[in-house]
Formats: structure tokens, sequence, C-alpha cells
């Protein structure tokens, strides 16, 4: 399973990487233009962004979005080994480059379980499948992050239509996520049979 993870996902990761940046710039501009239009994150009143490495999608644009109209604007930062917690930013700019180099909340307190109940959450990751199974960066950090959230609330992970695999080898720690959007479509991973939301 562990191979198949890592040739998987260094395959896919330096697909992602050799983008072209006028590509990239595309790609992501009709992906967040997608969520804008989303029922989901329209609706959504606490919305949780990550932020991007490499040439991840960017969520900057919906972040902005989010602060405009209103909503509750959650980052996660890193603590301890590996694991998350969501806090919730007033604007980009009460972020800070932490471990890695990533942005992240430099102050604040972490949202527990109930106040993250009906939270919208945008996830990064290498692959995905169509059944919503998700192959992350390879620390496990946002499989126990959604596995820390509450019942209610809906994991979507942005993607380039490259990144959707036949299958994700996944096992028992894996979380898998609700909606996949991508320069092409909206993939509602509840509900396979649909494939496309458009």
């Amino acid at each position: 399973m562990r191979d198949n993870k890592q040739t998987l996902r260094a395959r896919v990761a330096l697909q992602r990487e050799s983008l072209a940046p006028a590509e990239l710039y595309v790609w992501n501009c009709l992906i967040q233009e997608k969520v804008l239009g989303f029922a989901p994150y329209r609706s959504a009143r606490i919305v949780a962004f990550y932020s991007s490495i490499g040439n991840e999608v960017t969520t900057t644009a919906i972040a902005e979005d989010a602060f405009k109209t209103g909503k509750a604007v959650l980052y996660p930062r890193i603590v301890g080994r590996g694991r998350l917690e969501l806090i919730r930013v007033q604007s980009r700019e009460d972020l800070r480059p932490g471990r890695q180099e990533i942005l992240e909340p430099y102050a604040g307190r972490a949202m527990s379980k109930e106040e993250l109940e009906g939270a919208l959450i945008f996830v990064p990751g290498v692959a995905f499948d169509l059944a919503g199974g998700r192959l992350g960066r390879g620390m496990g950090a946002y499989d126990r992050l959604l596995e820390e959230t509450g019942a209610e609330s809906r994991f979507v992970a942005l993607a380039y239509e490259f990144q959707i695999v036949p299958e994700v080898p996944t096992d028992a720690g894996d979380r898998n996520v609700d909606y996949i959007v991508t320069e092409r479509r909206i993939v509602n991973c509840c509900d396979a049979a649909t494939a496309s939301l458009n």
C-alpha cells in the first residue's frame, strides 16, 4: 500500500510541478470561479482554507470573497507532531510563514469540534478518485484534522483534472472528500453516479 501511494504521489506531483505558468494561472482562475458559484460554498457560514505550496491550486480569490461576504475564515496551524488546528483570521495579513514556510495564523485559538460543525473545509491533495479517495502530502495531518471535525462538516478538494485517477490507494486512517472541483467540473463524490455537477 505504501509503495503504491508513494509511486502515485511522485508521478502526479511531478506532473503538477511541471505545469507552465500560463496554464497554471488559467486553471487556478477557472477552479476558483467554479467554487464562487458552488451552492455549498455560497451557503457556508464557516469556511476553512489551506495555504498552497508549489503548484497546488490556490485559494486566495475564494478567501477574499469569504472575507468580503462575512463568512468566518479559518486557516490551519501546525502544532505538535504534524497535527493541524483551525484558527479564525480576519484577513490574509494574519498569516505568517510557519513550519516548512507554509503560511499559517500566527495568533488565535483553535476552533473546537462543536464550532466547526457545518464548516466547509478545503483540503489539498496530490491525487483523488471519483469516490472521494484522497492522497495527501504524505504526513497524514489533514486526515487527522478531518477526523476531528463535526459530522456535518463538508470536505472539498481543489485539483487539476489530471489529478483525478481511477483509484487512490487508501487505508483505515484516510478520510474521503465530499466534492472535487477541477477546471472542468465539480464532482459530487457522495453520488459517484452523477460524476459531475458542472
